[in-house]
């Protein structure tokens, strides 16, 4: 699984944030898609294939369940886990939104 700091996110990135929508309410990255862990499966046809794919979470674990349902079930080679989720992400002052 290829793993990146919030710092190594580029800019434009299609990403994916899978907590719930509570979560992703108070507070987000910027940019960021909101497709729950919970209905990702009936969600993922929403995500671009065509290009790189970077999922976030709160910390890094239901990222990486992501990432690895769509490396496994839909075959793709282009998912990255965002390693820290959006605590990170808030933590290094990066882009995000709250509310």
């Amino acid at each position: 699984m290829k793993t990146v700091k919030v710092t190594e996110v580029p800019a434009g990135a299609q990403l994916i944030d899978v907590r719930e929508p509570d979560e992703f309410t108070e507070v987000r990255a910027e940019g960021a898609v909101n497709l729950p862990l919970s209905d990702f499966a009936a969600q993922a046809d929403k995500i671009n294939p065509d290009e790189d794919i970077y999922v976030i979470c709160k910390s890094g674990g239901r990222s990486a369940q992501a990432v690895e349902y769509l490396e496994q079930a839909r075959g793709l080679d282009n998912v990255v886990n965002v390693e820290g989720g959006t605590t990170a992400w808030v933590e290094a002052d990066l882009p995000h939104q709250r509310g």
